[in-house]
């Protein structure tokens, strides 16, 4: 039931995967600076899965595996030490090469030009996401990897998971500010990755021959824990404003008018120029790439004398928090969950598919679904019939959105080796390949296959048919 052309392949990005953290020129990135507050209780960014020196042996591995397609992000301080100014040849060179590989192995290169890894150099300079220079500064990245890499990559994803990032202070360079100081500055962020997205995506179109661009989502699909009425809003109200305010406004080119009025209601609007209201309108959408891990479940949470609506506090975690006057999150009784937490639900996958597709008409990629837990290495085998398991249901509710008329094009499993988990290191593997590495002793770095690297090896030659 999968296409014939159905994009079979895996992901990464690179602060992850790649290691090298300033080696040829690379400068510092949000994502390094973090990690390195955490060395002293798991694996940081200096080696992680090394990815930059080992990038030919791991693309032999996806050669070998038979992947269709290797979705992979640029460290934007690669190319750009300082996050503006003069460009490190050298981090060209890095990922000409990396492409190159990849087509000579018939494996097409699928961009992610920002995965949670900002220059820390523009946190320094401008605050990061709350200046229009790191707009400028990203649009100008944005048009010297098009130029670079453009005449062999054609498929673009300009940000991971925008309505995802935002959510987490860490990787908004938000260290300082408290309550309602950084729910402002996280809408203010918001607004500048909006317009970054809308400048860079118009300029894909200008630059890349033959170039289709789309963004990320981390895909939210709740649940009512009744049908009462305040809780039926609840659930549609966590998926608004966790998720569809970002597809809303990429595809239509405007924020919806639900958020505008959240903002208001909440005194978080940003200042919104004509000129920006211009910029948002041009913003260019190809496909949809979705990110989808878990499926959440609700209730309504009623303001009281202590609290206002809109106060924001943690729920199951900090991404997953709870909103007086909105939502609470709530377990989901009915479904196993992760050792990690999160609420395994295949069928959500098809709802959110459906959901999309129906809404926007636009083709849908999935970008990231994977399972991340510990693996233990015995006899140089790793036995992970688990993820077997979560992969096959996810792929078989795929299948079901496809034969429901969703127009679902390409799936990449997450992910292609273990990477570095931003807060369970080298504990928490997702990889079809084991990393033989801990978080404090990087041995040999050894690639081995697991069980489920065979398996969907077997999956991908018989074109989803053996599953």
């Amino acid at each position: 039931m999968f296409p014939n052309n159905f994009y079979w392949g895996a992901s990464s990005s690179a602060f992850q995967i790649e290691g090298a953290w300033n080696e040829d020129g690379k400068g510092l990135t949000v994502a390094d600076y973090n990690s390195f507050k955490k060395s002293n209780k798991q694996a940081d960014t200096k080696v992680a899965s090394d990815f930059y020196h080992r990038y030919k042996e791991d693309i032999q591995l996806m050669k070998e595996l038979g992947l269709k397609m290797y979705r992979f992000s640029i460290s934007w301080a690669r190319i750009f030490p300082e996050g503006d100014g003069k460009v490190n040849e050298k981090g060209i060179d890095f990922y000409n090469d990396v492409i190159d590989e990849l087509i000579a192995n018939n494996i097409e290169p699928f961009i992610t030009l920002y995965h949670f890894d900002l220059p820390f150099s523009l946190v320094e300079k401008y605050n990061g996401w709350t200046s229009y220079k790191t707009t400028e500064a990203f649009v100008n990245y944005a048009e010297t990897c098009y130029k670079a890499f453009g005449d062999r990559v054609k498929k673009w994803q300009i940000n991971n998971e925008q309505n995802l990032m935002v959510r987490v202070n860490e990787r908004m360079n938000i260290y300082d500010a408290q309550g309602e100081e950084a729910e402002r500055l996280r809408v203010i962020m918001d607004h500048q990755m909006f317009l970054a997205y809308a400048k860079s995506s118009k300029l894909c179109k200008q630059l890349v021959e033959g170039g289709s661009v789309g963004p990320s989502i981390s895909a939210t699909v709740t649940y009512p824990a009744t049908n009462k009425p305040e809780d039926v809003m609840s659930a549609i109200w966590n998926n608004r404003l966790k998720t569809d305010y970002c597809i809303d406004t990429h595809v239509n080119g405007a924020y919806p008018n639900y958020y505008l009025e959240y903002l208001k209601e909440t005194n978080r609007m940003p200042n919104i120029s004509e000129e920006d209201v211009v910029s948002l309108s041009e913003s260019v959408v190809d496909f949809i790439t979705v990110n989808y891990y878990r499926t959440l479940t609700s209730r309504h949470l009623p303001v009281d004398a202590n609290h206002f609506k809109g106060e924001k506090i943690e729920g199951f975690n900090i991404v997953d928090y709870n909103m007086y006057g909105y939502w609470e999150i709530l377990k989901n009784e009915n479904l196993k969950e992760s050792e990690y937490g999160a609420q395994i639900d295949p069928s959500g996958l098809r709802i959110a598919l459906n959901d999309y597709w129906n809404k926007y008409k636009k083709p849908l990629i999935i970008t990231e679904n994977g399972l991340g837990t510990v693996d233990n290495l015995v006899d140089d085998k790793v036995h992970d019939g688990y993820r077997i398991d979560y992969i096959k249901s996810h792929l078989l509710a795929i299948e079901d959105a496809i034969r429901d008329g969703v127009d679902v094009f390409g799936y990449n499993v997450w992910s292609i080796i273990d990477i570095l988990s931003s807060h369970q290191g080298f504990k928490k593997r997702y990889g079809l390949v084991y990393i033989d590495r801990t978080d404090f002793d990087e041995k040999d770095l050894r690639r081995i296959p697991k069980d489920s690297y065979y398996w969907y090896q077997d999956v991908i030659k018989s074109n989803g048919q053996n599953l």
